[in-house]
């Protein structure tokens, strides 16, 4: 009888310490994005994989923007502890060191996001990031493209001689560094701005963003030769986490990170194809004229990049390994 008792004693204790023996791990990751913002909800999806994969152990909340520390300080922050982990655009931190900022947009690079996560995750790239993170007290976890920009354009561009002398709107960095070599005459123009702008004449054409959302916002109307699939931009976003907790975890867990940023990835980058194409789609049935340039302009627009790339590589022998592997990798593809 005894016997029967404390086995059933034991077994209540079990279940009563049962969820608080599930949830092993509890983090906070900052993400660079608002609340209601796509990049923001998949964050908060990937949070809610790795809850269902564990079983329960992790618990990884997303804080929106600013609510624990400054967008641009969440590097330190997840090196010293204050935040175990970010989603983020390394490119804030390119204070620390330039290679941040080429790393997170590599100006004429990539055609497509099948191209940079080959070569981040099978051509060398992501040893390279993490060779940087080291300095940090940080691990990359992944990596996810957020999608290739397309290029609003009121005049016909089908090729890098279109360029010469067109009156762009572009960040201030390497992206006008870069349309300046090729010959543009690129402004900065906040992106409030590039409607009105382009509609007035003030400028030809804009970096500005995907071209779902440059359709959404109307840009189509003013801006009817718009470049798609894009050339020029394809920022990416990372995922990270404090490396001592990295360090202390089992290889499952480990595992079951890796693989969410996997879905993230394949998620965000199918998700943004699918608004992309059927924004095209629409656009072409309203007259719209898209222009998709060819593998061989692509390839001249790239190589004027490089040279730009080539400049943060005399600042950091990180940006210097990271550019010869990525060039190496281009020639492999066939895409340099």
């Amino acid at each position: 009888m005894l016997k029967k008792v404390a086995i059933g004693v034991a077994l209540m204790l079990a279940l009563a310490a049962g969820p608080a023996l599930a949830q092993k791990y509890e983090w906070t990751f900052q993400s660079s994005d608002q609340p209601g913002i796509f990049m923001y909800q998949m964050a908060e999806n990937y949070g809610k994989w790795l809850s269902e994969m564990s079983k329960g152990e992790i618990k990884l909340s997303v804080a929106p923007v600013g609510s624990v520390i400054q967008y641009n300080e969440t590097l330190d922050a997840v090196s010293s502890g204050i935040l175990q982990g970010e989603f983020t655009d390394p490119s804030y931190f390119a204070g620390h060191d330039p290679a941040f900022g080429l790393i997170g947009n590599t100006v004429g690079a990539f055609g497509h996001p099948s191209e940079a996560l080959k070569f981040i995750n099978y051509g060398g790239g992501k040893e390279i990031i993490q060779k940087l993170y080291d300095k940090y007290n940080i691990h990359l976890v992944g990596v996810v493209i957020t999608g290739v920009e397309a290029f609003v354009s009121s005049k016909p561009l089908h090729g890098v001689d279109d360029l010469k002398g067109l009156k762009m709107r572009a960040p201030e960095g390497m992206v006008q560094k870069v349309f300046a070599a090729a010959g543009a005459a690129p402004v900065n123009l906040p992106g409030s701005e590039v409607y009105t702008s382009l509609e007035k004449g003030v400028i030809d054409a804009a970096d500005y963003t995907l071209f779902s959302v440059n359709h959404k916002q109307g840009m189509h109307k003013i801006g009817k030769y718009p470049v798609f699939p894009g050339f020029h931009s394809m920022p990416l976003q990372v995922v990270t986490i404090n490396k001592d907790i990295w360090d202390s975890l089992p290889e499952n867990i480990q595992t079951m990170m890796e693989t969410g940023v996997w879905r993230l990835a394949t998620e965000v980058y199918f998700q943004y194809e699918m608004q992309d194409l059927a924004a095209a789609a629409e656009a072409r049935a309203e007259g719209i004229k898209i222009s998709d340039w060819s593998l061989e302009e692509r390839a001249k627009f790239r190589n004027i990049a490089r040279e730009q790339w080539e400049t943060v590589t005399e600042k950091s022998p990180i940006a210097k390994e990271y550019v010869d592997s990525l060039v190496e990798f281009m020639k492999s593809q066939g895409l340099m």
